[in-house]
């Protein structure tokens, strides 16, 4: 009876972990992770061991992610998508994985990203966005990322990168940025100022090679010195709006402008362009001194060269014209003498 009670408990766990794991996937109950690669699913499988902390979902056909495409492994710490047809993920597709460290999103097809997607990943430390079609990314892509160690994004078709989505990264250490379309104009100036920063605090990052204008293509863009970049135009109004406006407030009482108590005349501080100050660059700076200071000094020796070069000639001069004198008044002296002693006693 005992045996019979073993058997059918030991048929029962093997049954539960041969139905824990999904058709075409190898789980790993060592490891809690699930490989699920290189078997054309279209979808994420939903029948997940709820214990698993790394799943692989890489070299697959899924295409798209909805809300909560994850929800039955909220544990998940590692999740790989990379090459995948990935072009549309929804605003909650990672929602619930509170502690997700890495995600990999290589070699999709994503387009965008939206702001609210990685709300709900506080745990980030690595996400690959690589060799996807990315053409732009939001200001932030969510709270700020504490935990953000390595972000990627090489190989997309970028342009312009906001400095606000940088910073939102305080911990970040490795930076990948090269092979996109940078686009090296006043409005590239706030990266070209954080990389600096970020290089200059032990941060890692690859090239930024300029693919526009024509002026800096193929340059890179740390090597390009921000005197040269041009300042960005003012945004200019539109007429037609400014018509309205002012239509739409052609009946509203106009609030008569403060005067001057002294000339009364109107004074409009805000409504002056002032000029932007010229971020100052530590590299030229050190550049411009070590650069005085050997001119400085090149123009010092030569001082000293050319008052030992006078004090030596002088003394020369005046030791020949000495000896030559000497010569001249001994003949002199011979002759007073010879008079001397011709003279009668």
């Amino acid at each position: 009876m005992k045996g019979d009670l073993l058997l059918l408990c030991g048929a029962i766990v093997l049954l539960q972990g041969v139905c824990g794991c999904p058709e075409k996937c190898r789980c790993h109950s060592s490891s809690h992770s699930v490989d699920c690669s290189q078997q054309g699913l279209a979808e994420i499988p939903s029948d997940l061991p709820p214990q698993t902390l790394t799943l692989h979902l890489q070299d697959n056909q899924i295409q798209r992610l909805p809300a909560f495409a994850f929800r039955s492994v909220p544990q998940l710490t590692t999740l790989n998508l990379c090459n995948n047809s990935l072009s549309n993920l929804a605003p909650g597709a990672f929602q619930g994985l509170h502690h997700l460290k890495v995600l990999n999103l290589t070699q999709n097809s994503l387009h965008s990203l939206e702001s609210r997607l990685f709300h709900s990943l506080p745990q980030l430390r690595e996400l690959d966005l690589s060799s996807n079609n990315i053409t732009h990314l939001p200001t932030s892509l969510g709270k700020v990322w504490e935990n953000l160690t390595v972000f990627a994004v090489q190989q997309n078709q970028l342009q312009q990168l906001d400095r606000a989505l940088l910073e939102s990264m305080p911990s970040v250490r490795l930076l990948f940025l090269k092979d996109n379309l940078w686009k090296c104009n006043c409005h590239l100036l706030s990266l070209k100022l954080w990389l600096e920063k970020f290089i200059y605090k032990g941060g890692i990052t690859d090239s930024v090679i300029c693919a526009s204008p024509d002026t800096w293509k193929g340059k890179e863009l740390l090597k390009i010195p921000h005197e040269l970049y041009q300042p960005c135009p003012f945004p200019s109004l539109d007429v037609g709006s400014l018509r309205g406006q002012q239509l739409g407030s052609a009946h509203q009482p106009v609030p008569k402008p403060p005067e001057s108590h002294s000339t009364g005349e109107r004074d409009h501080p805000e409504c002056e362009l002032k000029p932007k100050p010229r971020p100052a660059n530590l590299r030229h700076a050190v550049a411009t001194v070590i650069i005085t200071g050997v001119v400085c000094g090149i123009v010092c020796l030569m001082m000293l060269a050319a008052a030992i070069y006078g004090c030596t000639y002088a003394a020369v001069t005046a030791q020949y014209h000495g000896g030559r004198l000497a010569q001249t008044n001994e003949p002199v002296k011979m002759e007073g003498k010879e008079l001397y002693d011709s003279s009668p006693a």
